[in-house]
């Protein structure tokens, strides 16, 4: 965060100053909630948890250099205290909090503190403010964006997918005096999310990725999501950019919604920043012809999945913009490994099992995509390989639950996935097995078993050299244990 005394925090989260005897000594070093991180001249943010309060940790932030505590109370140590307010509106989106408030009391604060240190470097001419969103893909493109932009100065980007109400705030106040861009994931559960997170760090560039069925539960329509992610382009100056997915047209759509200036990018012959002749090696890794301006590079993905062009397309338009030259961008583009983990994380062990850990989360855009790309890795190279597809349930579809599990197992058998393992109970999982059943004439190439434990057991048991095995379910499922005990297990 910018550098800041404790009178100036006080008064920019409305805040008063306890135990603290010298009221202009400065904040120098990051805002930071986890107490095992604190370095000298941080500032401690006393969040409550489920299960430990930050507040017990305030001495120990202190004692390891903290310069003072954001809390809800009093701690007996250097404390800006914003007490809790349970009543009040809030700023950011669904805060959380406990009964007696201080969750939001803590948060609200940090959400304007970052506001003020995003302002002020932003006023001094050195940062500029990204901002990416989508109902798929954001994570992987935040960290593409931060790959090219990185030739052309210091980025702060969140770690994975920190992008809710303490994620934002948090990675905003990373940023600070020599920062160039500050690159932030903008995620939502229903209308005004992105808006208010666009007001803790407005930013001048917005990327939209696309318009799917995530969350559609609590959307309640693929209108409604749309209406949502364009939140972010509305929030642009008419000095910004609008990076829009030309091949999606509820995106392509939301031109009409911002001030700023547009540039669209995809397949589409008529994208600014297009893509052509795109090819996937046995890895699913795309080569494609990069054109913008009358100029064309060729580009080769370090990342997984076809997908992934019109993610790096994103990204190219974003530098390009900053200034960066299409060359540049490409040997950006083929250096960006996948940075967030659990996200086609493809590791290969040395019987030759390739395991594609995209287990972070899953909705059925991603599914679909992952599918794809597990096929392509199976079938590309010189002889083919058996696949196997473990996947659990997709969380947060709503009504649309069954039909969607049914769709990802009916395409299973489609897209000739050698084996099928369904993990959990429930009707969705249910629906997804039964969908890969009465899709063809499949019997045991569909499996469905109750637990992560009995998915290891099968696939310790069944597996062969040079099998490729993809594992995706939502976060809530935890089927990351399947694809690291597999890695494990060949050590």
């Amino acid at each position: 965060m910018i550098e800041m005394t404790l009178r100036e925090i006080a008064y920019v989260v409305g805040g008063t100053l306890h135990d603290a005897p010298d009221p202009d000594v400065k904040v120098t070093g990051a805002a930071e909630f986890d107490s095992r991180r604190i370095g000298c001249g941080d500032l401690f943010l006393a969040l409550p948890g489920a299960n430990v309060d930050g507040h017990e940790f305030a001495a120990k932030a202190i004692a390891q250099g903290a310069v003072a505590v954001l809390a809800a109370r009093p701690v007996g140590v250097p404390a800006i205290v914003v007490p809790p307010q349970p009543h009040a509106p809030s700023r950011a989106i669904a805060l959380a909090h406990d009964s007696d408030g201080s969750g939001a009391a803590v948060l609200e604060p940090l959400a304007k503190l970052a506001r003020a240190s995003v302002d002020r470097l932003v006023a001094a001419g050195g940062m500029t403010v990204v901002g990416v969103t989508g109902s798929s893909g954001k994570t992987s493109t935040k960290d593409l964006i931060a790959a090219v932009l990185a030739p052309l100065g210091p980025v702060v980007a969140p770690p994975g997918s920190f992008n809710n109400e303490i994620g934002h705030p948090w990675t905003a106040l990373r940023a600070n005096a020599d920062t160039r861009f500050l690159v932030l994931e903008l995620s939502a559960r229903g209308p005004g999310h992105i808006k208010a997170l666009t007001e803790i760090a407005p930013p001048s560039v917005g990327v939209v990725l696309n318009v799917g069925v995530a969350h559609l539960g609590e959307f309640g329509s693929h209108e409604v999501i749309a209406q949502t992610k364009g939140e972010l382009v509305e929030a642009l100056p008419p000095t910004g950019l609008a990076v829009l997915n030309a091949d999606d047209h509820l995106v392509a759509r939301m031109a009409e919604r911002t001030r700023a200036r547009v540039v669209t990018v995809g397949q589409a012959s008529t994208a600014d920043v297009r893509a052509t002749d795109v090819v996937l090696d046995e890895q699913a890794r795309a080569r494609f012809t990069l054109h913008h301006n009358g100029e064309s590079v060729p580009v080769h993905l370090a990342v997984h999945g076809e997908h992934q062009v019109g993610n790096a397309l994103a990204a190219a338009a974003v530098a390009l913009h900053q200034g960066a030259d299409p060359a540049t961008v490409a040997r950006a583009l083929a250096g960006a490994a996948a940075v967030s983990e659990r996200r086609m994380d493809v590791k290969t062990r040395e019987d030759g099992v390739t395991v594609v850990n995209d287990s972070y989360n899953a909705n059925p855009d991603s599914v679909r995509a992952a599918l794809k790309a597990l096929v392509t890795m199976a079938k590309a190279g010189p002889a083919p390989r058996r696949s196997w597809a473990v996947l659990g349930e997709m969380g947060e579809l709503g009504e649309e639950s069954v039909l969607e599990h049914d769709k990802i197992g009916r395409l299973v058998v489609r897209l000739d996935v050698d084996q099928l393992i369904v993990v959990g109970a429930g009707r969705p999982v249910r629906a997804m097995f039964q969908g890969a059943v009465q899709e063809g004439s499949w019997g045991e190439e569909a499996i469905h078993v109750p637990d992560i434990e009995s998915a290891i057991a099968l696939l310790d048991d069944e597996l062969g050299p040079g099998d490729v095995v993809l594992v995706k379910a939502s976060k809530s499922v935890g089927l990351w244990a399947v694809a690291e005990h597999l890695v494990e297990a060949a050590r």
